[in-house]
């Protein structure tokens, strides 16, 4: 297959183009650099099955060569990065991905779409399943992520109805990694950062809000396997699991893809402080405006259609995890 991934040269478009080219596939990247970093991929620049384009994809898209698939994963993900970008995370939400998808339809290919779990705000069902339609609030702070990707979700969905583009969309839960960048924001990276650095680790709130964290190679191992099945899958006997309502056996229709093991806040930044040797305090601030009080997904839907569950344990991710920023940080103390 020849593969375009926005947002290539993220944090998570740069594993997917990893795993790609670790088959018989070309990858072709789109990336304007704004969040992604070429440290992500300059180990493919070698490669003649990879190719990396700066490009804006909120502005015309060309490739002139035959393309097999169409995966978006550029915006901005970390709430620092979006809270401080808030125009391009809407406009990258939605034209881009109109942009993406008109390429896709233009190329006949498949079209994945990276949406997030946030589409379901601070949700009032717990764990959430792909038929719960959120609770969000449109005009706080978050809403320009949340409700960019709602309407990302809202046109690919279109496309597929009225263009017959055969489309995917994945709603991807906190996930963690190699690659991160230590300055995100995000929960796990600010803790093993601040924990490397002797410095007290930022808790929000008592620390008791939930969340549920992925490991980076599982989470791509269910985006791929959603990417590669079959269009013609949707036909099989999971259609209208449901009897009513969305139907969740439409291989179009969103997956959770996430791990459904549920941790607090403050658990996880104990975990940090004993697994790094730390011997920084924690240091508890005010909730941030809108901030989910929990966070856990279904992935019943993921085990049936692609027969994926996460196995990695957090204890071993987070070692990993560690492990990367230990040379992230040690070199730029030097």
């Amino acid at each position: 297959m020849r593969i375009l991934i926005t947002g290539g040269a993220g944090f998570l478009g740069s594993h997917l183009a990893d795993r790609l080219l670790t088959g018989d596939n070309e990858v072709i990247v789109f990336d304007n650099l704004l969040t992604g970093r070429m440290n992500n991929i300059a180990h493919h620049l070698g490669d003649t099955r990879f190719k990396f384009v700066k490009q804006d994809v909120t502005e015309y898209l060309h490739v002139s060569e035959r393309l097999d698939a169409v995966v978006h994963f550029a915006s901005p993900a970390s709430p620092i990065d979006y809270l401080q970008l808030p125009i391009q995370t809407l406009k990258v939400g939605s034209l881009g991905t109109h942009k993406a998808l008109g390429l896709s339809k233009e190329k006949k290919s498949r079209f994945l779409l990276a949406s997030t779990s946030e589409v379901y705000g601070d949700p009032q069902e717990h764990p959430q399943s792909e038929g719960y339609w959120g609770y969000v609030n449109p005009v706080g702070p978050r809403g320009v992520y949340d409700e960019a990707k709602r309407f990302a979700e809202a046109i690919t969905m279109a496309y597929h109805r009225f263009h017959g583009v055969d489309t995917r969309i994945v709603r991807i839960f906190n996930t963690y990694g190699g690659r991160m960048r230590p300055d995100d924001g995000r929960v796990v990276s600010n803790f093993i950062v601040q924990a490397l650095r002797g410095k007290p680790l930022t808790v929000y709130g008592e620390g008791n809000q939930t969340r549920s964290f992925c490991y980076v190679n599982d989470l791509i191992s269910g985006i791929v396997r959603l990417l590669e099945l079959p269009g013609d899958q949707a036909s099989g006997p999971e259609r209208n699991v449901t009897g009513s309502g969305p139907d969740l056996g439409d291989i179009h229709y969103p997956v959770n893809i996430g791990n459904p093991s549920e941790f607090t806040v403050i658990e996880l930044a104990r975990k940090v402080i004993e697994m790094t040797g730390s011997l920084s305090k924690i240091e508890h601030k005010p909730l941030p405006v809108d901030d989910p009080r929990v966070r856990r997904p279904d992935i019943s839907r993921a085990k049936r259609l692609l027969g994926w569950e996460p196995r990695v344990e957090l204890a071993e991710g987070l070692k990993m995890t560690i492990d990367y920023f230990r040379t992230v940080v040690s070199a730029q103390q030097e």
